[in-house]
């Protein structure tokens, strides 16, 4: 059982989304199965033609605010369950909203002051809820660490339905027998060749063949070596991967710093074929670069913006990883399940960063000298990021994806996860 927790600024556009068709015409059946309005009748109210009406109700501890409300004062918490097990009722998810909305807080049991609430089921095997921040006394629901608090009760209410069964007891590896690896060094010399010298046994001379070296065997004995005509890079290449198949034959590889492609990558590729990383080492420098609040903002929203940003990438990547574990193999559900768990992880510092925009382009604003009197030190170019845009490796390998939904603000229409649809086979 996983939970995804959003922030939204519009109740209205949001019930319309959760009653209505949803994507590519997913929703079927939507239904209150619980919820607290304090006195309001949102189960009269839980109609389509209603919704506005069940949108003021729960938004009316908000407008008590006036100016205190914040931007986004809608809590969402989309929670479902494992596929591969039976679904659970409606008075069983109804038992699974009022636990989480009590171990976060928004409502705990007996607290007459506590926040409006309404559960809905529109899709099998998942519950929206959704829950204005405002509580009854006119005091804000503190957020802080909801997302972790969501994913402690998720696990312990999957252990009680049964959806996380005590694993067998693991199978104890065989300890591997420690063999000494034989050591080869390979090294540029003066002459301009490149010899490999050290064992002598067949196996590292046939990878040594292979990988490009020329065999010698004289009075000194077995060795090898690359011609002197042979271009410095490709003496560098060819060393290289001599070097990387005897590592992975166990062979203990000395190999010449100035022969290793690994070192001597360019500044304009740095990482390699790791153009993300590259990617976001640029927006590293960025952040460090930021002149003032509106820079750092700009920047970090790289990180953190909700539909495009890096960390939802890296949740989606991450989710799909744990799908596409179950695609290949039934067995391997425990791995999936890890995957599953780290994306939501993800999701949980993405909740926690939530509505920092404001609070980034306010930091340092208190510290600035009149506008009059403000001098502004000249900025250095940023020679490493340039040259990762320049880069002809890294913009060949940067390939588009498909966006998918995210915690946007739902006046431009937020969305919760969508539960994937059990596999047929």
């Amino acid at each position: 059982m996983i939970a995804h927790l959003q922030r939204a600024s519009n109740t209205a556009g949001l019930l319309s989304y959760l009653y209505g068709p949803g994507e590519r015409g997913s929703h079927t059946i939507p239904r209150l199965i619980a919820g607290d309005g304090h006195g309001a009748p949102i189960e009269l109210l839980a109609e389509s033609g209603s919704l506005p009406y069940l949108a003021r109700a729960l938004d009316a501890p908000v407008e008590r605010l006036g100016a205190r409300a914040p931007e986004r004062p809608v809590w969402i918490c989309s929670v479902r369950s494992d596929p591969r097990r039976p679904d659970l009722t409606d008075t069983q998810w109804a038992t699974v909203a009022r636990r989480l909305v009590a171990a976060t807080g928004i409502a705990p049991d007996g607290d007459p002051d506590a926040c409006r609430w309404i559960a809905l089921r529109n899709q099998p095997r998942q519950v929206h809820v959704v829950a204005t921040l405002a509580r009854e006394d006119g005091s804000l629901h503190n957020a802080y660490r909801d997302a972790f608090r969501l994913q402690t009760e998720c696990h312990r209410l999957a252990v009680e339905l049964g959806h996380l069964p005590t694993s067998a007891h693991p199978i104890p590896r065989v300890q591997e027998t420690h063999v000494p690896a034989p050591s080869i060094t390979i090294t540029a010399e003066p002459s301009g060749s490149v010899s490999a010298k050290g064992a002598s046994d067949d196996l590292s001379a046939t990878l040594l063949k292979h990988a490009g070296f020329q065999q010698i065997e004289d009075w000194y004995g077995r060795r090898h070596r690359l011609p002197t005509t042979m271009p410095v890079a490709d003496k560098a290449a060819v060393a290289t991967h001599a070097a990387e198949m005897l590592r992975a034959a166990r062979y203990g590889v000395d190999l010449d710093p100035s022969l290793d492609t690994a070192r001597t990558a360019t500044p304009a590729n740095p990482l390699g074929p790791y153009t993300a990383g590259a990617e976001l080492l640029r927006i590293t420098d960025q952040i460090r670069s930021a002149g003032n609040g509106a820079d750092l903002g700009r920047a970090v929203n790289h990180l953190l913006h909700p539909e495009h940003g890096a960390l939802e990438r890296v949740r989606e990547a991450l989710e799909a990883a744990g799908a596409q574990i179950n695609d290949l193999d039934d067995d391997a559900h425990q791995l999936a399940d890890r995957f599953g768990f780290a994306a939501e992880f993800v999701s949980s510092a993405q909740s926690e960063l939530v509505d920092s925009e404001a609070e980034l382009r306010r930091v340092g604003h208190a510290l600035q000298p009149p506008a009059e009197t403000r001098t502004h030190a000249p900025r250095l170019p940023e020679s490493r990021s340039a040259a990762l845009a320049a880069s002809p490796a890294a913009a060949k390998a940067k390939v588009s994806s498909t966006f998918g939904a995210g915690a946007a603000d739902v006046s431009a229409a937020v969305r919760p996860s969508q539960a994937p649809a059990p596999r047929t086979r």
